[in-house]
């Protein structure tokens, strides 16, 4: 019998070595792969030959960037399970807030689309409704990741907050419970007209940043809260803030040509040491973080579409005229962070290849050269949608054949400022110099 436990030990430690063999084994690959796919051959030759790893190991695109934010985004959801709430985030938060519902189709296949001929897929119809009005222009939207809420910010100065089920709801012909009020929270703290809006990935904190040289976090689990309970004072007019996929981190893209990253808790401020001379004209008009942090892009005055190091900082690509003499006003990752889709005032709208920095795609046919406009993805990343300034319609593009699929009156009184599309459903919203914000869904 002792015997038999003992074979029985011996047997599970040797599975256990094993297995952590090839844990080792793959996390070794996963290295190797990232140092070759940065261009970190020296590093990448080096650990290969320490642990014996093949240097032309296969592994997907930044893999191993996106195992590490989402552990560390595990690792911070744990921590907060413990956290007091005297800390920087609030814990008593919106259930299920951070949650993300499946996908409804798998992300499209970029790097099949060179050659793509044939027929281009159909947008679905879509209703529209006036869901409420700033005092002011209406700036910016921003939708929360979980899609559960949209924040809104004016040139008044204001922050509006909807809940998305509740626009939905007062979107229905038949309702008969008296009127539906979507709009669950309004801060007021700014002083100057707000640019740019981001929720954390895992907490209700809503950050802004505005003319007035500040990024603030406003707490909206506590809804009768006007004011933020955090700020941050930078040097220069904020233009674009995003949130690193851990939640740990930001980036505020300024008039300053290079952005401004800021640890959340302690808020210090870095920059890259390592940037060439980009000129006077670099202000940035938009910063955003890639699906893992590995990346962030940045869109400048200039014209320049720039990508940038997430860890490092470092900037590892320039796209030079991205929109000719124009500025290039947008700039997003794909989901698979492989390609970059900008906006410029040149009335373009580009897809480039983030790997190469070669223009994939040209969208063409809506006209924006006055506004800092917007061109955004689907939620499935089928089609591409953005505002022409001379008919005041949304423009939405079928993303692989480039073909303009729809047309469609924006029903504000001059064109939309911003389109911005909810990251999880069929819907979108756009803002105007009217003031109002439009809420946009697929019609069933």
């Amino acid at each position: 019998m002792e015997s038999m436990n003992n074979n029985n030990n011996n047997s599970g430690r040797l599975e256990q070595t094993l297995q952590d063999g090839k844990l080792y084994r793959h996390l070794n690959f996963l290295i190797v792969a990232h140092l070759r796919d940065n261009n970190l051959n020296q590093a990448a030759s080096a650990v290969a030959s320490a642990t014996m790893t093949p240097l032309n190991v296969e592994a997907p695109p930044n893999k191993l960037l996106e195992l590490v934010a989402k552990g560390l985004a595990a690792e911070k959801d744990e921590m907060l399970r413990g956290v007091p709430s005297a800390s920087l985030f609030d814990s008593n938060i919106h259930a299920g807030y951070g949650s993300i519902p499946a996908p409804r189709a798998a992300a499209v296949d970029f790097s099949a689309m060179l050659e793509t001929k044939g027929s281009s897929k159909s947008f679905a119809k879509h209703e529209t409704r006036h869901v409420s009005e700033h005092k002011n222009v209406a700036r910016c939207a921003r939708f929360s990741p979980d899609g559960r809420f949209l924040a809104t910010g004016s040139a008044d100065t204001s922050i509006k907050l909807f809940e998305t089920s509740k626009i939905k709801q007062m979107m229905l012909r038949d309702a008969r419970d008296g009127p539906v009020r979507p709009v669950i929270a309004t801060f007021y703290d700014h002083v100057q007209p707000i640019n740019d809006l981001d929720f954390h990935p895992q907490n209700t904190v809503l950050i802004s940043g505005a003319k007035d040289h500040t990024i603030k976090f406003f707490d909206f689990s506590k809804t009768v809260a006007k004011k933020a309970f955090k700020v941050i004072q930078d040097t220069h007019i904020v233009r674009s803030v995003s949130f690193h996929p851990s939640g740990e981190f930001l980036l505020a893209g300024t008039d300053h040509p290079i952005a401004h990253l800021y640890d959340v808790n302690t808020f210090q401020c870095y920059l890259s040491a390592n940037v060439q001379d980009i000129g006077v004209n670099g202000a940035i008009n938009q910063v955003r973080y890639s699906s893992t942090g590995g990346m962030f892009v940045t869109a400048s005055k200039d014209g320049a579409v720039r990508l940038w190091d997430g860890v490092s900082a470092n900037c590892v690509r320039t796209i030079i005229d991205a929109h000719g003499a124009a500025e290039a006003s947008s700039a997003n990752f794909t989901k698979d962070q492989r390609y970059v889709l900008s906006c410029g005032k040149d009335s373009s709208v580009k897809l480039w290849e983030v790997g190469s920095g070669r223009l994939i795609k040209q969208y063409l046919g809506a006209a924006h050269t006055q506004l800092r406009c917007q061109a955004v993805f689907n939620d499935t990343e089928e089609f591409i949608l953005s505002i022409d300034e001379a008919s005041n319609e949304i423009v939405v593009w079928d993303a692989l054949t480039a073909e303009k699929v729809a047309r469609w009156p924006s029903n504000h009184v001059g064109a939309p400022r911003w389109l911005e599309h909810s990251p999880t459903e069929a819907a979108f919203a756009s803002c105007g110099t009217d003031r109002s914000i439009r809420f946009w869904k697929e019609i069933l």
